[in-house]
């Protein structure tokens, strides 16, 4: 079984990337409190994730490559998406996956770090503002339903 065990945390709006990032179309063909099973196109390959339920800052997590075709036909299932570019970012020991979204949740910047474990410490690089981590609207599952555009408030 795979653990993902990550911190998420708000980009600073000047923020800019320094090296190209990939195009990533994600959506959810199921979405509830204990899993999560998410189709995604990456830099011109197709993932199928498997997600657990969200214990802590970790849970299970599943991924497997499947074929382009497929996965665009699974994402056409999907009611709704995820649009963002991401960029890896090296910072002290750890690489960040620092997300900028487009189309309905245009504006939003955030960061990820995975850890080995949850007492882990990453040093946070100057870009990352707040943290997240364990704020559900900011799941991207979370966000394919209610996009940071429709947020009245984006604290």
């Amino acid at each position: 079984m795979g653990t993902e065990i990550e911190r998420k945390y708000i980009i600073s709006p000047d923020w800019e990337p320094e090296t190209k990032g990939d195009e990533i179309a994600q959506g959810y063909l199921a979405d509830d409190p204990m899993r999560t099973v998410r189709v995604r196109i990456r830099a011109g390959k197709g993932y199928l994730t498997v997600k657990g339920a969200t214990c802590g800052i970790g849970r299970a997590e599943f991924e497997y490559e499947v074929p382009l075709k497929d996965a665009r036909e699974m994402l056409a299932m999907c009611d709704t998406r995820v649009e963002k570019v991401r960029y890896l970012v090296p910072y002290q020991g750890h690489t960040w996956e620092a997300d900028i979204f487009h189309g309905a949740n245009e504006g939003l910047r955030m960061a990820e770090v995975e850890l080995s474990s949850e007492d882990e410490e990453a040093a946070l690089p100057p870009w990352v503002t707040r943290e997240v981590t364990g704020d559900a609207r900011y799941y991207n599952a979370q966000l394919a339903k209610n996009p940071f555009s429709a947020w009245k408030n984006h604290d």
